[in-house]
């Protein structure tokens, strides 16, 4: 394993935090600390960040691109990503425009992660059928392979709109503009992104890592079979940091719970509890400890999957702005010196 060309980074879903006196911040100011956080990556060497796209109040950013821009004037090393693009409710024409113009605002470090999404509000907030949400998403992630190419494009829609020999502005400064494709764990979004010779994002959001093994594998596999060029796989998983693994998960514990307990309320999930969490961390892909801990599990993430980038999701519903600076700083100066310690010779 190349040790050196390792990548490790941070994602955050603008999850409104709690200040000092336990209330909700405002969204304007959480916005404002994802901002600061991405600058505290950036000074601690983490190599990239991601910022997701949700459409509800417990979330605070629906634009992530227009936060990357901000974070892009506030850094100058951090490759810059959503966490994920909801392609299937966006406009792909849109989407390379947006990150054409954030690639140049950051000197070529803007990446896309486009995938499904995990919530479903922006279908009917943008007048989408649920019933298409698969071939919307199929139709549109088509386009989008086409259009990241760059150049002169003509396009048959049938969801989506047509082209006919059309340029976009401004132009992409390099192609292909760096796409994944992001998958929670099916085997044909899989094939998907390899069809299109596409990166592979692993969101693991519950259970060990080795579960998903098999479709990094199938990535691979697919690749090879289809002609196209080895392509990177990533994962991202929820995490935590403290001195301690007892501290790191009494912090996290609280949030945790009250933020799986109501989106499992709204999904029809069982009654989740401290032996739920105390499970993840043990022998899930949450990294929650000590940096000793937390680097353990990220080395054996990277040698299971083969992977090249971890992604750290390091918000979790109110958790503060504070001890998410703490994770990220843990996380730059500790944990990824220990990871790379441990696998070099792997």
């Amino acid at each position: 394993m190349d040790i050196e060309r390792l990548e490790f980074g941070i994602d955050t879903f603008g999850d409104v935090t709690e200040g000092p006196d336990g209330a909700l911040l405002p969204h304007d100011q959480v916005i404002r600390n994802v901002v600061a956080e991405a600058v505290l990556a950036d000074e601690v060497g983490l190599d990239a960040i991601g910022v997701g796209e949700h459409h509800r109040e417990d979330f605070a950013i629906s634009a992530p691109d227009m936060v990357l821009a901000g974070i892009a004037t506030r850094t100058t090393r951090l490759k810059l990503a959503t966490a994920v693009t909801v392609l299937s409710s966006d406009d792909p024409v849109r989407v390379v425009e947006r990150f054409a113009t954030l690639d140049a605002l950051s000197g070529g470090r803007a990446e896309l992660i486009a995938g499904r999404g995990s919530f479903i509000e922006s279908f009917p907030l943008f007048g989408y059928d649920l019933q298409d949400y698969e071939a919307l998403f199929e139709e549109k992630l088509a386009m989008l392979a086409q259009l990241i190419q760059g150049g002169r494009q003509t396009w048959q829609g049938q969801l989506t709109q047509s082209l006919d020999d059309v340029e976009l502005f401004p132009r992409l400064a390099s192609t292909p503009l760096t796409t994944w494709v992001a998958v929670g764990g099916s085997p044909q979004s899989v094939l998907r992104a390899a069809h299109y010779g596409l990166p592979l994002m692993l969101a693991i959001i519950g259970g060990p890592v080795d579960r998903f093994a098999p479709f990094a594998d199938l990535h691979r596999r697919a690749l090879e079979e289809l002609g196209k060029e080895p392509q990177p796989i990533g994962w991202h998983s929820y995490g935590h940091l403290a001195a301690t693994d007892d501290a790191a998960r009494e912090r996290m514990f609280r949030p945790w719970l009250e933020q799986t307990s109501k989106i499992g309320r709204e999904r029809g999930w069982g009654r989740m509890s401290r032996d739920h969490f105390d499970e993840e961390a043990d022998h899930g892909a949450m990294a929650v400890g000590s940096p000793e801990t937390v680097a353990a599990k990220i080395a054996h993430g990277f040698r299971t999957l083969g992977a090249q980038r971890f992604q750290l999701k390091v918000s979790t519903g109110r958790l503060s702005h504070e001890a998410i600076l703490d994770t990220i700083g843990l996380y730059g100066t500790e944990v990824v010196p220990l990871v790379k310690d441990m696998l070099s010779g792997s």
